[in-house]
């Protein structure tokens, strides 16, 4: 429906919602009165061009703003401590563990010709003196290229009177008597790493090297010594005794580990490293699978909490050791982190 205008010098003709641009207009201004006008004479409400160039304007100023500001944060993301990890050229971790280990073992030899078997932790309690530290240096020689040193030292010392006679090689620790053991553990790993898949928070590195453990177990207190003779095994008086065995086994290392760049300050890695072996005198298998978080406090350090478990299965007849040894450890490790 056509609508006559209202006065002189409006649009001629409109509809009831939206006026004719076309038709002749006496006053030059009158075209814009128009549109803003004649729309509120219809009852509806338009933005007026003013109020849409000021909208226009905001979102102008708003669209640079975040654009500026996501600038700023993937520039902050680029030179964040977590991904300078990825690309340090040392990368330092050192801690303790707060660990349960496991140890059963049996010596065998003329006073344990039955392979009688010990628990260490069931037989002298799992409260004692003891130190567990662990440490690891990174070198990347290339990107995508590294060599990897870590070392675990693991010192237990524990004293009990034994309710039973404890049969250990040649010698057998009589039940009443006040008997020390100790253990000390100590693990030497080189390793060269590939990362055959890495990006700009993330990589995954194949692991192959060389892990030397080397394991001294102890014992001290009142013992007898069985001799062989001809005409058979011969108790000896019992007296103070103590005996040390040694299980040194350098093993070989295939494994993966995955590092990954969460946040600017949050960063994750994960290992796994399991073998078989049967050669020269050792026949066993042993596992490595360790899981830590790191929160980087500043641009080159930050602090860290790991779960370690290890696992070793073996028969051993090399050096002065000559029996099987069940030995493991799990536990919380705590630790700081550099990389440089």
């Amino acid at each position: 429906m056509l609508v006559p205008p209202a006065r002189a010098g409006a649009c001629a003709w409109h509809l009831n919602t939206v006026p004719d641009p076309r038709a002749p207009v006496r006053d030059p201004s009158a075209r814009l009165r128009c549109w803003q006008g004649a729309n509120i004479d219809a009852g509806v409400n338009f933005i007026p061009l003013q109020q849409l160039v000021q909208t226009v304007r905001r979102f102008a100023a708003s669209l640079v703003a975040f654009l500026v500001a996501t600038s700023a944060a993937a520039t902050a993301w680029a030179d964040s401590p977590t991904e300078n990890l990825l690309k340090d050229r040392f990368v330092i971790d050192v801690g303790g563990f707060v660990v349960a280990s496991s140890i059963d073992g049996s010596l065998s030899g003329s006073a344990n010709t039955g392979d009688q078997h010990i628990n260490f932790d069931k037989q002298f309690g799992t409260d004692a003196d003891q130190t567990r530290l662990r440490g690891a240096v990174l070198w990347r020689i290339t990107p995508t290229q590294h060599l990897r040193f870590s070392y675990f030292d693991n010192d237990v010392r524990r004293t009990r009177t034994i309710d039973q006679d404890l049969p250990w090689g040649d010698y057998t620790f009589k039940a009443g008597g006040e008997v020390t053991a100790e253990t000390k553990f100590r693990v030497y790993e080189l390793d060269y790493e590939l990362a055959f898949l890495r990006r700009r928070n993330y990589e995954i590195v194949a692991i192959a090297g060389i892990h030397l453990d080397d394991l001294t177990l102890k014992l001290s207190g009142n013992a007898s010594l069985t001799i062989d003779t001809p005409t058979g095994p011969v108790e000896q008086t019992a007296t103070f005794t103590s005996k040390s065995n040694s299980v040194p086994a350098p093993l070989p290392v295939l494994g993966f580990r995955g590092d990954w760049a969460v946040s600017p300050h949050l960063y994750l890695d994960a290992s796994a490293q399991v073998f078989s072996l049967s050669y020269q005198g050792i026949d066993g298998n042993w596992s490595d699978l360790r899981a830590g978080a790191t929160w980087m406090f500043s641009e080159h350090f930050g602090a860290g909490i790991g779960y370690d478990r290890f696992a070793t299965h073996s028969d051993v007849s090399k050096g002065n050791f000559n029996g099987r040894l069940n030995f493991g450890y799990q536990g919380l490790l705590i630790y700081l982190k550099g990389g440089f």
